[in-house]
């Protein structure tokens, strides 16, 4: 055996275990996603108009929202979704019902 094969063996063996760059871990500057997890958000957006709100008025919005028995849908829609879950119903037995 010549003495450049055992040196060469040597040097590949190096380059594979020298230490290298780690691209895999994220940036210094970006913060950890189990801070996040654990960060109280205090600004929301109106589920209604999509604007800006504080904790204070999202909370008494959504306790408003809670409240509100007024029916969303007028009466004739109401009665027209009755009457398509009773179609819906019927169907599988009158075969007939368009």
């Amino acid at each position: 055996m010549t003495p450049a094969k055992p040196l060469l063996a040597v040097l590949v063996g190096l380059g594979i275990c020298w230490p290298q760059t780690v691209d895999a871990l994220p940036p210094p500057e970006e913060v950890p996603e189990e801070v996040l997890r654990t960060e109280i958000i205090l600004e929301a957006r109106s589920p209604l108009t999509g604007e800006p709100l504080t904790a204070t008025e999202y909370a008494q919005l959504q306790e408003a929202l809670r409240e509100n028995t007024d029916p969303l849908l007028s009466s004739q829609v109401r009665e027209a979704i009755f009457l398509l879950q009773i179609r819906r119903v019927l169907k599988p037995v009158v075969p007939i019902l368009p």
